[in-house]
């Protein structure tokens, strides 16, 4: 090859097209981690430099910020739109990733990290994090974060406050025996809403039953044989409290099929407000954690980190509020 390299030999190098090309070295989507790497190696062996890339090697920057996330469920969702509402107001970009291919492999997000950073993104935010903690070369920002000591800067929701308020609510309207329908038992996001539930029944004087509480892992399979569990004990409850929306919703189904009349056979109470649970065919009462508000902080947070700011929180905690909707009424039959 004589003369500057172009992007056809890039291309040529790399064994992919030139939009392929393209795409990867302006950071756009639709190219896989790998390949991108190896069209990165390719321009940097011939000398290539173009925007992302070329940016990238003499400051060692791209200008992205990573998002990843198990599932592009709608609580991962909501919090990808107040993360990228707030980069919009900044130089940065997103790059969204999913391990929903891997999600059953603890710590995808550590192989991820070794991936993109250094090459494509200068910040990560992790969603729901399958570990602990990680160690990459960039600022990493964890959403909604696991069990364990966690060392990374995180943003949550008072998801005790929010859990309690929601109990406390089926208890002012006489109910008595409220079953519950955990999250992911390795978020600490689970337990809170787990001790929220139990802080708002010792309060009331109510005694605890663990019986009435079944583990629904996030997941709507999982919160269906909760559901039949709960709503085929003998002395069933009058109310239930999922950990999240798509749980709850589930559990309305379930009730349905065996003939219960919600809610006044039973009362259903969420977790989340995302947008299904108001324009669900019977809108669901819930807890409300502001989602966009969560992302936005996330983002402003690994922001100032990259920037070498010392900001003046690093663990952010968000209020919920209980939104009282069509699926929430008091026992036909006080238990």
């Amino acid at each position: 090859m004589t003369g500057r390299p172009t992007i056809h030999d890039v291309a040529e190098a790399a064994g992919v097209s030139v939009s392929t090309v393209s795409k990867a070295v302006n950071g756009r989507y639709g190219v896989a981690v790998e390949t991108t790497e190896r069209i990165l190696e390719a321009a940097r062996s011939l000398g290539y430099e173009s925007s992302l890339v070329a940016s990238s090697m003499r400051s060692r920057k791209t200008g992205v910020i990573g998002v990843l996330v198990a599932a592009f469920e709608p609580f991962s969702a909501e919090i990808l739109k107040g993360v990228g509402a707030a980069l919009s107001r900044s130089r940065y970009d997103l790059l969204a990733y999913s391990g929903s291919h891997q999600v059953s492999a603890e710590g995808w997000e550590r192989r991820s990290l070794s991936r993109l950073s250094g090459t494509l993104i200068d910040g990560a935010i992790m969603v729901t994090p399958t570990v602990v903690n990680v160690y990459a070369d960039v600022p990493i920002v964890a959403v909604d974060p696991h069990t364990g000591r966690v060392d990374l800067p995180t943003v949550e929701s008072d998801n005790l406050g929010g859990a309690r308020n929601a109990t406390s609510f089926l208890i002012g309207l006489g109910h008595r025996r409220i079953g519950f329908v955990t999250g992911r038992p390795d978020l600490r996001s689970a337990a809170a809403r787990e001790a929220g539930y139990r802080h708002a029944l010792s309060e009331a004087g109510l005694p605890f039953d663990p019986s009435l509480i079944v583990v629904g892992n996030y997941e709507p399979d999982r919160a269906r044989d909760a559901a039949h569990r709960l709503l085929g004990m003998a002395n069933r409850p009058t109310a239930i409290f999922a950990a999240n929306d798509l749980s709850a919703i589930v559990v309305i189904e379930v009730a349905r099929e065996i003939g219960l009349d919600v809610p006044r056979d039973l009362s259903v109470v969420g977790f989340d407000d995302v947008p299904e649970a108001s324009q669900y065919s019977l809108p669901l009462t819930t807890v409300r954690q502001p989602m966009g508000h969560i992302g936005a902080a996330a983002a402003d947070l690994v922001v100032a980190l990259m920037n070498g700011e010392t900001p003046e929180a690093t663990h952010l905690t968000m209020p919920t509020r209980l939104i009282p909707r069509a699926t929430t009424a008091p026992p036909a039959v006080l238990a």
